[in-house]
């Protein structure tokens, strides 16, 4: 499962992956993480993977396991982690992006989230 807010992620894996996607920001998409980990899924990938920082875009993708288990503590604490280090960063900037930096940024989180994909 991958969980975003990046339309690109939406429109090519639409249709080949189970895809939730998070109308809102960064954080958003760390908080629907979250709430998905406690109900019992596993983090595929590190919600803060890449070397993008949360105040450097606006976007991420996340892949989570389709299957729920036992809740993974792990990735529980990784996830309000994340969430913990995104509130230390100062995310002003991102309010002054234009529209070629948001099209690079989409782009960015994409390749990301492929590079896990291929793996």
């Amino acid at each position: 499962m991958i969980i975003t807010n990046n339309d690109w992620v939406l429109k090519k894996y639409g249709d080949k992956f189970n895809i939730v996607y998070v109308d809102g920001t960064f954080k958003d998409v760390l908080i629907t993480v979250r709430d998905k980990l406690h109900l019992g899924h596993e983090l595929l990938t590190h919600p803060l993977g890449g070397s993008v920082k949360p105040s450097e875009t606006p976007y991420k993708s996340i892949l989570i396991s389709d299957e729920k288990n036992n809740i993974n503590f792990n990735s529980v604490y990784m996830i309000e982690n994340a969430i913990i280090t995104y509130h230390k960063f100062n995310k002003e900037k991102l309010k002054y992006l234009d529209e070629k930096r948001i099209e690079d940024l989409k782009l960015i989180d994409l390749t990301v989230l492929e590079s896990a994909l291929n793996k």
